[in-house]
């Protein structure tokens, strides 16, 4: 849905129906809330997209041949490094702004990004 701009998708076929929307999100950061139902409750999770500040090329790793600042299932804190960004050959540090669980990394390593371009999804606790 990210890839090719779809705001919403909706599916029925022999009584079984599925619809999708992706939110609209205007800043660097916010919130996305997604409900999952089960047959016993309800669960909400508050889902954080952390995007890119500026144009330039995205590192896992601040510095080369370092091990990835996080990977998926990582716990993360404000202020903690999770990657970096180059641009006009300065490494540009990318930080957590919530405390939570990195769900996703969106941009493999060493590719372009855009500014406000997601980079990485994070369960809020």
């Amino acid at each position: 849905m990210d890839e090719k701009e779809i705001l919403e998708l909706e599916f029925e076929e022999k009584g079984f129906k599925i619809k999708l929307k992706r939110g609209l999100i205007s800043s660097k950061e916010e919130p996305i809330q997604e409900s999952f139902n089960s047959s016993t409750k309800e669960e909400t999770k508050k889902l954080i997209e952390l995007k890119s500040e500026m144009v330039g090329t995205f590192y896992r790793a601040f510095k080369p041949g370092d091990p990835p600042c996080v990977d998926i299932g990582d716990m993360v804190s404000p202020g903690d490094l999770v990657g970096g960004i180059e641009a006009m050959k300065v490494m540009n540090e990318v930080k957590a702004k919530v405390s939570g669980k990195i769900l996703e990394i969106l941009v493999e390593d060493g590719h372009p990004v855009e500014y406000g371009q997601k980079l990485f999804l994070i369960e809020a606790v």
